[in-house]
Order: C-alpha cells, then sequence, then structure tokens
C-alpha cells in the first residue's frame, strides 16, 4: 500500500527496522527514537508507509502468496490444493485441519499482523505528538486516522482467525508490557469498532500520487463488516449491531460496479470505480524498491506455467453453473469465464481466448482439469514475465451491496434487499433478476452470489461461520477433518512461549 511520494522514505523505514527478530514477542520494536525521527511530515509519512507495508507481508516476493493465501483460503470450500502443496506439510495442515498450534505459517500470520499494529501505534502516537510548526495539523489528524484505519484493519484480521487476541492498544517501549493477557471478543471487537468509527473522518478520496491509501468509504465499508459480523455473534444484540452495519455500509458513497469484472484482478484496472480499498503493487524496483511479487506463479496451475498451488473446488464449479445457461449471453454466469479457465465451448471457440490460445493447447484434449484465471495477468507478456504487479482487491463495492443485502433481509426488509442483488448480479455475471421473494430465498440467493462473487479474495470463511454453515459446506465439498472446534486458529506456540499472561493457553 505504497504511494509515489512515499516509496524512499518507506525504506529508509524498513531499514531500520531490520534488526528486530519479533516486533512483538522478543524485543521491543522501538529502534527509531523521538531524538532520531518523528521530527516531521516527512517522518510522518514514512511511518505510515511502514504501516502500510505489513498489508503485503513485506518479507519477499514468495511470502507475500505463501502465507497469506494458505492461511485465509485453503480452509474454504471452493477450493483445492494443487499438486505441489503435500510438499509443504504446514500448508497440508491448514487445508486438512490437522494443524497444532506450532504451524509456521499462521505464526507468520499472527506476527505480520502485529508489526503492523506495532508500526501503527507509533504513527498514531508519534504523529499525534507533533506540533503544527512540524506538521500541517489538518495533514496530522489525516495521518493519525490513517494509523487508527489500519491498526483496526490488523486487528480485524486477527480476532477473525483467532477466537480471541490481543488487543495492542499502544506503542510498546517497556519489555514488561510485551506480556499481555487474550482479551473478550467483545472487548476486541470494541477496540476495532471504534478505530473504524475513528477513521471515518478520513477525506473521501485521495490525488493520484496517494492512491491506495485509506478512505472514508473504506472505513465505513469495514465498520459495516465489523458490524454485521458482530450482529450474529451476540444474537441479544442482534438489531442493534445490524442497525449500525446498515448505517455504515449506507455511508459508502461514490463507488460503482466495475462491468469489466475480470480488469480488476489482472492489473490492467488499478483502483479502478468499484475499488473501496485495494493492495498496491508496481514493477518498479528504482531505487531498490520491491514491490512486485510472484503471485500469478501460485495462483496458476502447471499448465498455465504456476506452481499448482491452488485450484477451484469441484464444489465451486458446481455453484457457479447452479443456474444453468440463462445468462443474457446465452452463457452460464460470466463471472465463471473471468474466474476460471476449464473445458467448455467458450475457451475452445477458436478466438484463443486463453493468451491467443484455445483451452485444448495449453491442457491437452480430453482434459477436463480447471484452473484459477482471477488474478492471472491479462496477456502472455505477463504470464511469461517472472515477476507481476497485480494489485490485490481487499474490499470491493461489490461486498458493500451485498452486505447491505444482507442487513436488510436480516431486518425482514427482503423487498429492499433484492434490488441490490441484481444489480451485482446483472454488472457482473449478465444474469437476470433473482427470483423468489421471501427472507428465505433472499439468504439464499446471498450465499451463491458471495460464493461465486469473491473466489481467491477470501471472505467465505467468515461468512461460512457467520452463517453458521462451515461444516455443512465443507462436508458437501468432500472435506474431512473439520470439526467446529476448528472455528478459529490456536494461539501460536512462539506467542505462547514468549508471553508469560499466556500460561495454559492451546
Amino acid at each position: 500500500m505504497k504511494t509515489k511520494i512515499l516509496l524512499p522514505s518507506l525504506l529508509l523505514m524498513a531499514a531500520s527496522f531490520s534488526s528486530c527478530n519479533d516486533y512483538l514477542t522478543l524485543e521491543s520494536p522501538d529502534k527509531l527514537t523521538s531524538a532520531s525521527f518523528w521530527r516531521d511530515q516527512n517522518d510522518a509519512e514514512a511511518g505510515l508507509a511502514a504501516a502500510y507495508s505489513q498489508l503485503e507481508y513485506y518479507i519477499d516476493t514468495w511470502e507475500f502468496a505463501e502465507v497469506k493465501w494458505p492461511v485465509e483460503a485453503f480452509r474454504e470450500d471452493v477450493v483445492n490444493v494443487g499438486a505441489d502443496v503435500p510438499n509443504y506439510p504446514n500448508w497440508m495442515e491448514l487445508y486438512n485441519f490437522t494443524y497444532t498450534n506450532g504451524n509456521s505459517q499462521f505464526a507468520s500470520y499472527w506476527r505480520n499482523n502485529y508489526t503492523g499494529i506495532s508500526f501503527s501505534n507509533q504513527v498514531i502516537e508519534k504523529v499525534a505528538g507533533m506540533s503544527d510548526d512540524k506538521i500541517d495539523p489538518t495533514l496530522r489528524s489525516q495521518i493519525v486516522n490513517e494509523g487508527k484505519f489500519l491498526r483496526a484493519y490488523y486487528h480485524l484480521k486477527l480476532i477473525l482467525n483467532w477466537e480471541k487476541i490481543i488487543v495492542r492498544d499502544h506503542f510498546i517501549t517497556d519489555q514488561a508490557d510485551l506480556s499481555a493477557p487474550l482479551s473478550e471478543r467483545a472487548d476486541a471487537w470494541d477496540f476495532i469498532i471504534s478505530d473504524l468509527e475513528d477513521a471515518t473522518a478520513l477525506p473521501a478520496a485521495h490525488d493520484s500520487d496517494h492512491l491506495g491509501r485509506a478512505t472514508k468509504g473504506a472505513a465505513y465499508a469495514y465498520l459495516g463488516f465489523a458490524c454485521l459480523t458482530r450482529a450474529y455473534e451476540e444474537p441479544a444484540q442482534k438489531d442493534a449491531w445490524l442497525s449500525k452495519a446498515y448505517t455504515a455500509l449506507d455511508n459508502v458513497k461514490g463507488y460503482e460496479l466495475e462491468k469489466d469484472f475480470n480488469t480488476m484482478f489482472d492489473g490492467s484496472n488499478k483502483n479502478c470505480k468499484e475499488s473501496v480499498f485495494e493492495l498496491q503493487t508496481s514493477m518498479s524496483t528504482a531505487n531498490g524498491a520491491n514491490y512486485r511479487t510472484q503471485f500469478h506463479r501460485f495462483i496458476g496451475c502447471s499448465e498455465l506455467w504456476g506452481w499448482d498451488e491452488i485450484l477451484p473446488s469441484e464444489a465451486l464449479m458446481k455453484e457457479f453453473m447452479k443456474e444453468g445457461e440463462t445468462a443474457t449471453t446465452g452463457r452460464y454466469d460470466s463471472r465463471l469465464y473471468y474466474t476460471v479457465f476449464f473445458n467448455c465451448p467458450y475457451f475452445n471457440d477458436g478466438s484463443g481466448r486463453m493468451y491467443g490460445y484455445e483451452y485444448d493447447d495449453w491442457f491437452g484434449e480430453g482434459n477436463d482439469r480447471a484452473g484459477f484465471r482471477k488474478f492471472l495477468p491479462g496477456d502472455m507478456a505477463g504470464m511469461e514475465a517472472n515477476y507481476c504487479a497485480i494489485n490485490i482487491p481487499l474490499m470491493r463495492y461489490s461486498n458493500v451491496l451485498l452486505m447491505k443485502a444482507e442487513v436488510l433481509n436480516e431486518q425482514g426488509k427482503s423487498a429492499e434487499a433484492i434490488p441490490l442483488i441484481n444489480q451485482v448480479r446483472d454488472v457482473h455475471g449478465d444474469m437476470p433478476p433473482m427470483t423468489g421473494t421471501s427472507k428465505e430465498a433472499v439468504q439464499a440467493q446471498i450465499e451463491h452470489e458471495r460464493m461465486i462473487e469473491f473466489p481467491l479474495e477470501n471472505w467465505r470463511w467468515y461468512d461460512l461461520r457467520r452463517w453458521g454453515k462451515t461444516k455443512a459446506a465443507l462436508e458437501a465439498a468432500g472435506r474431512a477433518g473439520y470439526d467446529n472446534s476448528r472455528a478459529f486458529y490456536p494461539v501460536p506456540l512462539m506467542e505462547i512461549n514468549a508471553n508469560d499472561r499466556l500460561n495454559g493457553e492451546e
């Protein structure tokens, strides 16, 4: 999540922290003291860039994909693992639900998000203390609120994956503060929601030199998601949380659905009108910059020169085809063809839709294997390149619309929810209006739309858990090994060993 003017500063900031082995559990991250840093606006911007950098697992070009997607996506019923994954036991443990608290992948995920929290806390505290003669007061307030947005985002990623987390509400400079207890879930939610509420004071948009930075719309969208999730977790206050969710989601203004669905994921349409919050990448290597990844190799199946790590599941393919060839194109829902390469007339019609070739040319005649198209480069040059710079939409307007529809339906306002669902179906899927008007029919349609709208965007696990349907969905997909004790990850062993306040945790 870097911007043009922040790139050099980010490199300096990252270098200053390079001697820390573990920003949360081993030693204080305060390598930049008030005497040597946090002096003026340039330092404030550099510190903020470092806080944004943790969105990308900025360790190397592989970990960007090889931590985030195994931890978030391998549990989902919409994916299968590819042929290379058994070579990595810690990945297979995630897929098979056989992990212990010693799993290195979610330990890295935990550490990365807490590093982001540490950086965010520095921004919040240090920038807030800068005097008016060092930084413009309006910019100071904005940077502090961006820090709060990021602190909320990193805590949100943790609470979505762990039942209880440590709330880190200040920048740690005392060794004694490193050991801290797990917070009650409601307290963690309160903290996240409070930060997001403060972040709604952010501007509605940024100029071209600051694309990708958090906005008012992003704060409201994640606030709506947090309140919606909490509504299901706290039935006694469900109506109140639904009301708060609707208010937040209704304040996400200035966005539209993108008709060219696939361009949001192939690097050709970055920060488009549908993007509410988007992870930024770049092929630039100027001055030692490293914002490119090998994500396309992780996503690609072996036939498409990928590493064969992640594949669409049969359950996902069936869901895409469930309504039949009823799109206005005369085919299945258009999102199927934007998301997956598979054996069908569309990809074998002689027009070379797969980088100038047919499905049979890539996969061989008679092969029915499917591979993801989503997040692969849009042209052959991009496929041939060893690196890519494909942005990752973290929050899209379609998600806002479908969450809003879900809130309305839960509130008994199904008739108001249906047009929002149909808007997504029409623009992204070329599909006719949904059938059915009951609350049950609308909820079923929302579940269908979310399943096919967001593969590889890693919302599915949280959706299923919110609806209480995780076990049933995994069983239907033929996934063994899951029971509801696996709804959350265990606190990583490395945290337990380093944190005196967590003795007895498993």
